[in-house]
């Protein structure tokens, strides 16, 4: 499972702006909605659902939130920065600028698991979150993503 994979480049978004994690969920529901076809509310009440079985902020500025539906024939992922940190959380209590959402089909067990492995990897690396906050465009920001994990295989 690569990241190319997951995430096209019409979904990675720079300089998001949300106050809380509600509402950034909501702005991640809003724009997965137009990249799968699923509406926004089924999106964001999946997300919220997840959310409430324990934070996905995994530390580290980094938030992973993911959800299944059945509407899905494959998985999705979308990318954002944030403009600004947000409380989300996150088991280190830090605040959160760097979201990956991770979107999968009912019955992906194992596919959904090694893509949630595969950005959590990415994302553990320190220099490459580093690059993610100083790159100025979500194309910036999708060629580190793809450059990354190519340089990491």
């Amino acid at each position: 499972m690569e990241i190319s994979d997951l995430l096209q480049p019409e979904a990675v978004i720079s300089g998001l702006k949300a106050g809380n994690k509600k509402a950034l969920l909501q702005e991640l529901a809003r724009h997965a909605a137009t990249i799968t076809g699923v509406s926004d509310k089924r999106i964001f009440e999946t997300l919220l659902e997840r959310e409430r079985l324990g934070t996905t902020g995994v530390g580290n500025g980094i938030a992973i939130p993911h959800g299944k539906l059945a509407d899905f024939k494959r998985l999705y992922g979308l990318f954002a920065r944030l403009e600004k940190p947000i409380d989300f959380d996150a088991i280190d209590e830090q605040p959160v600028d760097l979201v990956f959402l991770l979107l999968a089909p009912e019955g992906a067990g194992a596919d959904h698991l090694k893509a949630l492995a595969r950005v959590s990897r990415l994302l553990r690396d320190r220099k490459v979150c580093e690059k993610l906050r100083g790159a100025e465009t979500a194309d910036g920001l999708y060629m580190l993503l793809i450059q990354s994990e190519a340089q990491a295989a």
